[in-house]
């Protein structure tokens, strides 16, 4: 009967050696799942990271494009204001030579009227020197 026994303690044995590679193999399946669930975990993250940086980009897409508007605005608002300018320049050069050919057309009328007055005042002076004075015959 000793033969039966031995065999027995060597199935316990075996059995045991067998739980406990049972339970290594279970904790390294445990860890892999583990880390799975912690990748799965962080992959989610990350999309939810790239999630909220594509709406980042999308926002930054839209206000350079509504700068780049603006700017075209601002442009076109600076052209208009280089017209307006170079009108107003012109403008004020007309009026500077229509101030001049006002003053030409007074300094004429002037001197035309200068003129008139001393033409009436040698008439009146040849006027007076024909008049009879008292005294004179008539």
């Amino acid at each position: 009967m000793p033969d039966d026994t031995v065999p027995v303690e060597s199935n316990h044995a075996e059995a045991r050696q067998g739980r406990k590679n049972a339970e290594d193999r279970r904790a390294v399946a445990d860890r892999a799942r583990d880390s799975a669930e912690e990748d799965r975990a962080a992959a989610e993250s990350a999309r939810e990271q790239a999630e909220r940086l594509r709406a980042f980009a999308e926002e930054a897409r839209a206000l350079r494009e509504q700068y780049r508007e603006e700017l075209e605005l601002v442009r076109h608002e600076r052209e208009s204001l280089r017209h307006a300018a170079e009108e107003t320049r012109q403008a004020a050069e007309d009026a500077r030579h229509a101030t001049i050919a006002a003053v030409a057309a007074t300094a004429d009328s002037l001197r035309t009227s200068l003129a008139q007055m001393q033409f009436l005042e040698e008439a009146r002076n040849t006027l007076e020197r024909f008049k009879p004075k008292k005294g004179d015959i008539q």
